[in-house]
């Protein structure tokens, strides 16, 4: 049986996640909180870096450990040092373009959620 994981996909997400945390909570981090705009930012790097897949073969091949990498595009920067700044900048470039196109939405669903420490206190009357 062949098992197919998408490299690519599992290295982008971890990514994201870093570079988000060197935005604000709000209104970045808590835009890209939002499912539909987290999964939007992940399909707009991924359609503009190439895809590594690792296919394992297993069980049909029990002696043989084979691993295959295979790239669709291979203008992807050659160092890792490259490669981790290139995915870094596309991922500041997914951030600003959705934030742009988007942003009368995340307006009004940003606006519609409240911060448990931010709302004033009726304690007092």
């Amino acid at each position: 049986m062949k098992t197919v994981v998408n490299l690519t996909q599992q290295s982008v997400i971890s990514e994201i996640e870093s570079v988000l945390d060197t935005y604000a909570y709000h209104p970045y981090q808590a835009t890209f909180a939002i499912p539909e705009l987290r999964q939007q930012l992940i399909v707009f790097i991924l359609s503009r870096i190439p895809c590594f897949h690792k296919i394992e073969f297993d069980r049909e091949f029990p002696l043989q450990n084979i691993t295959k990498y295979d790239s669709i595009d291979q203008k992807f920067p050659r160092s890792p040092l490259e490669q981790k700044l290139y995915l870094q900048n596309l991922i500041h470039q997914g951030i600003f373009s959705i934030m742009h196109d988007k942003s009368d939405w995340i307006n009004q669903h940003l606006c519609d959620i409240v911060e448990p420490g931010c709302e004033p206190s009726h304690w007092f009357g």
